[in-house]
């Protein structure tokens, strides 16, 4: 499996060219997506594709509409216009589906603390619907996985943020789902962790799974395959990291993020 380069040179070309060059097919697709709370407008004629396969960027600053529009991907919220498909299923009609065959890891950690970590395994597996057979193997897989076989009887409460979060991300692909939606999934942890974090993330985008992440870590964006930059509402640009930076004529995306994130007129 292609590893994460953190000193983003190789890992672009990578992910330009790789993977997804024989897998273009869209997995996601939106169509002029208009989300409005009265007379304000969330989200404004948003229109792009995600492929099956792509770790996809979604940024911007607070109050561009990036979480409002990840919420109507993940059938929590409906929209007010547009066409969209999630996975196959219609975003109007078939919300019920979308959840069933997604994972979401939000920004808030999910798990619940006062319970331990194989009860939390056991508890979204049913959820998901895993037989008892399911639930024991992918129980035990995920904790040889992660290590933490012999802290499987340990209360959530007491584990370190990092560990915490990798335990969230293994759960919300226990059901084998096409799509995973990361809601800033590495915030608050310690470099080397979110490190081993966007390891996990690359070996299940190269297993086929597509990453739809929001992050505020303009080097995690680095990392994407395409981003997406919201400002206002709207999306004011949409491509590769290498793509954007020479665009704007910046070296990182940070630079990119700061050019487009100073036209903006809202805050949440």
């Amino acid at each position: 499996m292609k590893q994460p380069n953190y000193d983003n040179s190789e890992l672009n070309t990578e992910t330009a060219t790789g993977h997804l060059s024989a897998k273009r097919i869209p997995i996601i697709t939106v169509k002029n997506l208009v989300k409005k709370f009265g007379n304000f407008v969330a989200n404004d004629h948003l229109t792009f594709d995600v492929y099956k396969g792509e770790i996809f960027g979604f940024l911007g600053a607070n109050g561009a509409g990036k979480t409002t529009a990840m919420r109507i991907l993940c059938g929590l919220s409906s929209p007010t216009s547009g066409e969209l498909m999630v996975g196959g299923y219609d975003v109007y009609k078939q919300t019920e589906l979308i959840k069933r065959n997604i994972g979401y890891m939000s920004q808030k950690f999910s798990l619940y603390e006062d319970m331990t970590i194989a009860e939390n395994v056991r508890f979204y597996a049913g959820i998901y619907g895993l037989s008892r057979q399911q639930r024991k193997e992918k129980e035990d897989r995920m904790l040889k996985k992660l290590g933490l076989e012999p802290e499987r009887n340990k209360l959530i409460a007491s584990l370190p943020l990092g560990w915490k979060q990798k335990l969230a991300f293994s759960i919300a692909l226990l059901h084998d789902p096409q799509i995973v939606f990361l809601d800033e999934p590495t915030g608050g942890v310690d470099p080397i962790t979110r490190r081993q974090f966007w390891d996990f993330i690359y070996e299940a985008a190269a297993e086929g799974k597509t990453i739809f992440v929001t992050t505020h870590y303009m080097d995690e964006a680095e990392y994407c395959d395409r981003v997406s930059i919201m400002v206002d509402g709207r999306i004011a640009a949409l491509d590769t990291p290498d793509a954007l930076k020479e665009q704007f004529k910046s070296e990182d995306m940070n630079g990119v993020f700061l050019q487009l994130a100073r036209s903006a007129q809202r805050t949440e």
